[in-house]
């Protein structure tokens, strides 16, 4: 009778977790509805201009060289799958450029910038036609992540699916709403942090203590990164695109500034996740095995386990934001530019603030995902449940 009434309780308690989990889903989808309801101002003229699919069907005048270079623009007959002109052949051209245009080859797939007013029709070859691609790609590896990862691996799936929804449909809409980039970013980086935790651990403390300790990387993170802007001068408004970013300035008000800093809490949130994830589940593991642990002890215990992790992650992020600055680096080596023009140049220096921030971010996560851990842990039976 007893575990029928425990058992009838258990049930009682998920059905209500049940509810208060689909509430906040609802509150939060009403939200982000409402958070996306604005009025975009227009920066650029696109009256009459669309972007169209259609697939070359012949080549007229081709502009590849001897030497295998492409000089100039190519005509090309495509036929025309979605729009206005759809199913219509139009003979439009192909620029040479790396940016835009295409080396058109007969049967390729070619996005069309078409403007039609009456029966005018102005077109021009985009680029090639990747949607599919890009959406395969994405599905191989989503499926290799649930195949390989299991039960995990999926959960792991909705963790990422929901974080590339809250960056395009929370953090996105907030900046242009003139919130803090910093205080939306933070934002952001709690709520993903909070539901791929809860995917993965449960309603926990090892849950909970991640949570706390990935959000405390990443403002980390984030503070640093301001020190090294007061001490060497470089600011949100020294990057290659401020020209651009600063038209949302003037026609919205949008704190432009702050979008390198709020940028890089995003960028550290994986890897300050991973590190905190790994530090919590050690932990649990160590202290689940040996419940008569003082507090001191499991706190040494979690450092030598961290202190393993801290060595490899702590070259993540640099060596990311290094590979992205390749380009720039291999530029620079090629003109053979002075050691000091290099060093005090913005792009290196932003690069450079990217890299340490985030890796202090990491650094620092570790002993206060320990600290937490161990008030958190320390003095409960662990289990599955807890």
């Amino acid at each position: 009778m007893q575990n029928k009434n425990n058992a009838g309780l258990r049930f009682s308690q998920k059905a209500v977790w049940r509810c208060i989990l689909g509430l906040i889903i609802v509150i939060f989808g009403i939200f982000v509805y409402f958070l996306n309801q604005v009025d975009k101002t227009e920066l650029v003229v696109r009256t009459g201009q669309t972007f169209e699919k259609a697939e070359v069907t012949e080549i007229l005048q081709d502009n590849l060289e001897e030497n295998g270079t492409r000089v100039g623009e190519q005509r090309v007959r495509v036929h025309m799958l979605t729009g206005v002109r759809k199913g219509e052949d139009l003979e439009i051209t192909s620029s040479s450029g790396y940016l835009f245009g295409a080396a058109c080859k007969v049967g390729m797939k070619v996005i069309v910038m078409q403007s039609v007013a009456g029966e005018t029709t102005i077109a021009s070859v985009y680029t090639q036609d990747r949607e599919w691609v890009i959406y395969i790609f994405a599905a191989l590896y989503l499926l290799a992540l649930c195949v390989i990862g299991g039960r995990q691996g999926i959960k792991g799936c909705i963790g990422l699916v929901f974080t590339f929804f809250c960056v395009i449909f929370v953090y996105l809409p907030m900046i242009y709403r003139n919130i803090s980039p910093f205080g939306a970013a933070v934002f952001v980086c709690f709520i993903t942090t909070l539901v791929t935790m809860y995917m993965i651990g449960g309603a926990t403390r090892k849950t909970i203590a991640a949570t706390l300790g990935t959000v405390a990387g990443v403002v980390i993170a984030g503070i640093s990164a301001q020190l090294f802007s007061m001490a060497s001068g470089i600011t949100g408004y020294n990057v290659s695109d401020i020209e651009t970013l600063m038209t949302l300035w003037n026609t919205n008000g949008i704190q432009v500034g702050g979008l390198l800093f709020s940028g890089l809490l995003i960028s550290c949130l994986g890897a300050v996740m991973d590190v905190a994830m790994s530090v919590c589940s050690s932990m649990y593991e160590i202290y689940a095995q040996n419940l008569s642990m003082s507090r001191g002890a499991l706190f040494k215990a979690g450092m030598h386990v961290a202190r393993d992790m801290m060595g490899t992650d702590s070259n993540t992020l640099i060596l990311a934001f290094a590979g992205s600055s390749v380009s720039m680096l291999l530029l620079d080596y090629a003109y053979d530019l002075p050691y000091q023009q290099i060093i005090n140049s913005n792009n290196i220096g932003i690069a450079i603030m990217q890299g340490l921030a985030g890796s202090f971010g990491i650094v620092l996560s570790v002993p206060l995902t320990v600290l937490i851990c161990t008030f958190l842990y320390h003095g409960k039976v662990l289990c599955k449940a807890e």
